[in-house]
């Protein structure tokens, strides 16, 4: 790989995980009741938006890929664990893993034995990786692959994985060079990425229903998050993507009002979506969001 194509990917990831903030901070000033109301008439909450563990272990996955030019998975569960703040709304296994982890256990053992040995089938994978996919425009299997290699970190139950995998694959398809894919392009093409699955089936059934306006609708048939699993959670992440590329905000408001895991489903849609230039987010939220962690780097490593 050339230092150029390096930064390259870098760029087209860096520009993912700026959507993916933006979707996540946004996305979780509406758990506070008296935003709730301005969903409605999308209207913006008032004051600046924090992100949550979407963003922070998505600037993980930057980080190890600009270090390493691929996942290393020792580094990126090292990475998770010094960087793991509490506070950020992480759910209680990935809490105790990370802990442990940051601890000296081996995240292997860690993760594989979370749900009685199952692992966990949670949309933590996916909600974190779409700038994996953006960095592997160019090669849409590897970033399946590489989605795959991220996932068994914290989450290896079949589901979690492939959510994980069709998340960086719809990404990839996005930013990839030329046109950017139509809607049935988009969901079509993720499939052909990944095995079949819950997830898989949920988007197939996504695609189906992209002729629908309705996004509570759609919702309702493929979920939005509300059981913060990844089959949950996936199709209509994609499926909003997929009807809205190229438009970050009606992405995000579409995404936002369909209700139940809004900061997970919109920090996905937020990453798909900005992955390529035109779908940047709008420049006032993303100066209302807080900025991304100091220690993301601004580059990736000489080589």
């Amino acid at each position: 790989m050339t230092a150029d194509s390096a930064y390259d990917r870098f760029e087209r990831a860096l520009a993912s995980l700026r959507g993916l903030s933006v979707g996540d901070a946004l996305g979780s000033q509406f758990f506070v009741p008296a935003n709730y109301p301005l969903l409605k008439d999308r209207d913006l909450p008032p004051g600046d938006w924090q992100w949550t563990d979407d963003t922070e272990m998505a600037s993980s996955v930057l980080a190890v890929l600009a270090a390493h030019e691929r996942i290393d998975q020792d580094a990126l569960a090292e990475s998770f664990a010094r960087h793991h703040d509490f506070d950020r709304g992480y759910g209680p296994a990935v809490n105790r893993l990370l802990r442990l982890v940051r601890e000296g256990g081996d995240w292997r053992e860690l993760a594989s034995a979370l749900f009685q040995g199952q692992g966990s089938w949670g949309n933590g994978s996916a909600m974190r990786i779409a700038p994996l996919g953006a960095w592997y425009a160019d090669d849409p299997e590897q970033a399946t692959h590489q989605a795959e290699v991220s996932s068994y970190t914290t989450h290896q139950h079949r589901e979690a994985v492939v959510g994980a995998m069709a998340v960086a694959a719809a990404a990839a398809l996005v930013a990839a060079p030329g046109r950017p894919p139509t809607p049935e392009g988009l969901i079509d093409g993720v499939v052909a990425l990944i095995p079949r699955s819950a997830v898989g089936a949920g988007l197939r059934r996504a695609r189906d229903m992209l002729d629908y306006r309705d996004a509570g609708t759609v919702a309702a048939v493929l979920g939005n998050g509300r059981r913060t699993s990844a089959h949950d959670t996936v199709p209509f992440a994609l499926w909003s993507a997929a009807r809205n590329l190229g438009d970050f905000e009606h992405a995000f408001w579409v995404t936002a009002q369909a209700g139940g895991d809004v900061d997970t489903t919109c920090a996905i849609v937020g990453g798909v979506v900005a992955a390529e230039p035109v779908g940047a987010p709008p420049a006032e939220w993303l100066a209302r969001t807080e900025e991304l962690p100091e220690w993301v780097p601004s580059a990736p490593a000489r080589r």
